[in-house]
């Protein structure tokens, strides 16, 4: 396939160097495992994204995406693909929408990682939460649609999917904390203070009374597929870190926008709600409530900075293996660089609560 058709699939890029593998051999592997598959192969890879490398498989007849393993030593439970597998899988059969799954491959032999292939869902991918060259009334019903997918993902409950061992019930925070402080430690660059802070603040404030139920863990705008024209999400991806857990986390990650400026993450201290349609965090918090049968949310602060104090982890992460080498995107120093200020957001919100 030649360069003009490899700009036709949006966002994607000639294999780097460090993800290449072997095609001939997957096209082997897919004839045997995905029904109808034929080729000939031709494989790009999506520029964007920092933890797992995605491609798109293109064939005659149909557009693929697979998702693999980075290559080099990664963190213990990182970059899990068989668990994003079977959750997009099972949510198959729920009003979720997800991407129909084919195959999940664990024999490192075929492409060098465990990997999953998937379908392509054509659509938009909305990267920017102002939504800019967007109608008010398309921002009012995108963000609508977000929170509405997002109370249904929560409604349901996953030991009727098949997904009650898909993470320990109970003690979310406590577990999660641990996780991301020990992930933090192992990829620490610098001393950040206020993340030194956050570590001891935020296991002696959790709230009481959690939840479990299916959580995303990384549920934002530019993990959605939009239909092309309409303001509806055709596919959510990018499950990596699902797993069993409060909702209320998976909401505060959403919110986070609201806490940081339009300059620096892409947020929306600085929007102007009334004129653009995009709602306020209080109702969309209350739309939230409304959709999951909740009363009201107390401490939303320990939510936030929870949420906060979370990605600052992941950016300390993806900026240790910017360092090594192997990291998957262009673009992970720069996000790497985050850590502080997010840590930063963070504690400015615990003092402020």
């Amino acid at each position: 396939m030649h360069a003009s058709q490899a700009e036709a699939i949006p966002g994607t890029i000639p294999p780097r160097e460090a993800h290449r593998f072997d095609a001939a051999r997957l096209e082997a592997y897919l004839r045997v495992n995905v029904a109808g598959f034929a080729g000939p192969l031709a494989v790009f890879q999506f520029a964007g994204g920092q933890s797992n490398p995605t491609f798109v498989l293109d064939t005659p007849a149909q557009r693929y995406v697979l998702r693999k393993k980075p290559p080099g030593v990664l963190l213990p439970s990182a970059h899990a693909v068989d668990r994003e597998y079977r959750v997009i899988t099972a949510l198959g059969r729920t009003p979720v929408p997800v991407p129909r799954t084919f195959c999940l491959c664990e024999d490192p032999s075929v492409i060098g990682t465990s990997f999953y292939v998937m379908e392509y869902v054509e659509g938009r991918v909305l990267r920017d939460p102002t939504l800019p060259g967007l109608t008010r009334s398309e921002r009012v019903a995108t963000y609508d649609t977000m929170n509405d997918v997002l109370a249904r993902l929560h409604r349901i409950d996953p030991k009727a999917l098949g997904l009650g061992d898909f993470g320990k019930p109970g003690n979310y925070f406590a577990r999660q904390i641990a996780r991301w402080t020990k992930q933090y430690e192992m990829s620490r660059t610098e001393d950040i203070p206020s993340m030194t802070k956050l570590l001891a603040w935020l296991p002696a404030h959790t709230p009481p009374g959690e939840e479990t139920r299916l959580v995303h863990g990384d549920y934002r705008l530019e993990n959605m597929i939009f239909h092309p024209r309409e303001p509806r999400i055709l596919a959510v991806l990018d499950w990596e870190l699902s797993t069993l857990g409060d909702p209320l986390a998976d909401l505060a990650y959403n919110c986070i926008l609201y806490h940081t400026p339009g300059a620096t993450t892409g947020g929306l201290m600085d929007v102007d709600f009334a004129a653009t349609g995009i709602p306020r965090e209080a109702d969309y918090l209350a739309e939230y409530c409304r959709r999951t049968g909740r009363a009201k949310i107390e401490a939303w602060s320990f939510y936030l900075a929870f949420s906060l104090f979370r990605l600052g982890a992941i950016a300390q992460g993806i900026l240790g293996r910017a360092l090594q080498g192997n990291a998957s995107s262009e673009s992970a120093r720069q996000v790497g660089g985050q850590a502080r200020f997010l840590a930063d957001a963070a504690w400015r919100m615990v003092q402020e609560g």
